[in-house]
């Protein structure tokens, strides 16, 4: 078999940088496609007047995961980054006014819960020993990296599913351990990092808590977007060829196989095509009706899709000491809150907001004495009957107006530097996310597993997808993973070209 073998990656996000890698790595030819100036994704970085700032995640959690990449490729993940530990992970600011520092040591978590809650702090332990089996299944026994492609893969996982209770809702999940209102907050908010309603996103996802409790929660100097920029030189150093300003408009199919697709940067012709681009646009925008049997228009229209957010960047000439590197500040209302975005689709007039202030750790990040920031607050996605050109703007004042006036930021508005937004139609317009959805699908019990996009397409043969739309799911972890199953089932139907690619130093 020729060592000449061409796959096509559309997108450089974390998911499509990972796959780019590891097929670069296995000996394919790969040409890497991404519509913006730079790679990244969700994952770009905005720098301000002295200001840097990451677009997206914000964390890292599973850096064994980021290590195995490096490793695919020959490498070492401590030649190109240095994660930095973050201790504690975040603080909760819960709506009385009491907190909550939420950390990996289970005895600071007993006794912070105890402070809170005296009654809940005795089954924290039996709480991580049950994520703890729900963590073995999805990532010790390697089912977050194995392909979810046949009903007896799925078949296999009912019974286990079923006695881990994974299939259960993460509330009521966490409902068994807990009876506080913020801890039961503490314990079942993390399915929203990954676009999903903790009310109905099945607790299969409630392995995050044990993830980051065993494998701790890190960040990088320079910025989650310096590792973004190591994989892209891992890329190019095995041989990789990156196009940026190349949009993707067309996938190219003959007689049922991807063998092309058309770009800003010109056509291109190889042996498979794996998208990082939102499946959703994928489907719909760059295959022809014609090629498309199981994600019809219609079938795209029934999907359900994730939330949205509303993100501001804030640079200030001043330091608020009391928000960590991560910080919650919640509303007072949590199940109908959320019910507001993800259900009823309005724009209410509380919201919860999670801040990101990265100079609490890399000062390097704003001017001397200033602090980097941005602020996200989950809103309802694109579906939803907002006119974000008119509400937009009101919408970051009431934000401002209530991190100064009442969380209590003093001088927050007149010590502004810097202050950009990002929405809905920014998500949609730029990143091509499907109504606005960063986070795409939906990770709902009818939308996971088997039942999610596979990574290998039902439609067209040597098309391929990897990141968030696919199995297992968002989150920096989630579209890593999905990078290798994607290896593997591109492997099982292309094979491994006779000899790997040179690999350039």
């Amino acid at each position: 078999m020729s060592k000449d073998r061409r796959i096509a990656v559309i997108g450089s996000g974390f998911g499509g940088l990972s796959a780019a890698i590891r097929l670069q790595a296995r000996g394919f030819n790969v040409s890497l496609f991404e519509k913006g100036p730079a790679i990244g994704g969700h994952a770009a970085q905005l720098r301000r007047d002295g200001y840097t700032f990451d677009m997206g995640p914000s964390l890292i959690t599973a850096p064994f995961i980021l290590e195995r990449l490096f490793r695919a490729g020959g490498r070492e993940l401590s030649d190109y980054l240095e994660l930095l530990p973050l201790d504690p992970f975040y603080r909760i600011y819960f709506h009385d006014g009491s907190s909550l520092d939420y950390t990996g040591d289970a005895d600071a978590m007993r006794r912070r819960i105890g402070e809170l809650a005296p009654r809940d702090a005795e089954h924290y332990d039996r709480f991580i020993a049950d994520t703890r089996r729900i963590y073995d299944a999805v990532i010790t026994d390697g089912l977050g990296s194995a392909p979810f492609d046949s009903l007896g893969t799925m078949a296999d996982f009912i019974p286990q599913a079923l006695r881990l209770k994974a299939f259960t809702p993460a509330y009521k999940f966490v409902q068994r351990y807990f009876e506080d209102p913020r801890i039961r907050f503490t314990f079942s908010f993390h399915p929203l990092f990954i676009g999903g309603s903790p009310f109905r996103a099945p607790s299969v996802y409630l392995m995050i808590p044990y993830l980051e409790k065993s494998g701790g929660v890190w960040f990088t100097r320079g910025g989650m977007y310096s590792v973004v920029e190591a994989l892209g030189r891992l890329f190019r150093e095995l041989g990789g060829e990156i196009n940026v300003n190349a949009e993707v408009n067309e996938i190219v199919v003959e007689n049922g196989r991807a063998v092309g697709l058309e770009s800003a940067a010109g056509p291109w012709r190889g042996d498979a095509v794996v998208s990082n681009a939102d499946v959703a646009h994928t489907y719909g925008r760059l295959l022809a009706p014609r090629h498309r049997r199981k994600w019809s228009d219609r079938k795209l229209d029934k999907v359900k899709y994730s939330m949205s957010c509303f993100l501001l960047y804030i640079g200030v000439r001043k330091q608020y000491p009391e928000l960590l590197h991560h910080t919650l500040i919640l509303s007072e209302r949590y199940r109908e809150l959320v019910a507001d975005i993800f259900d009823r689709k309005v724009l209410p007039d509380d919201f919860s907001m999670y801040l990101h202030v990265p100079t609490r750790t890399d000062p390097g990040m704003a001017p001397p004495g200033c602090e980097s920031m941005y602020v996200l607050i989950p809103v309802a996605n694109l579906q939803a009957d907002i006119d974000w050109s008119v509400r937009g703007p009101r919408f970051a004042d009431a934000v401002l107006d209530y991190l100064e006036n009442d969380f209590g930021m003093q001088g927050l508005r007149a010590n502004i530097e810097v202050l950009e937004t990002y929405g809905p139609e920014d998500f949609a317009r730029e990143r091509n996310s499907w109504f606005g959805s960063p986070w795409g699908i939906e990770p709902r019990l009818t939308q996971t597993a088997w039942f999610r996009p596979h990574n290998r397409s039902e439609d067209v043969r040597n098309l391929y997808f990897v990141g968030a739309g696919t199995h297992p799911g968002a989150g920096v972890p989630g579209v890593m993973l999905s990078a290798e199953v994607t290896e593997k089932v591109v492997l099982a139907d292309l094979g491994q070209p006779a000899a790997a690619a040179e690999v350039k130093t």
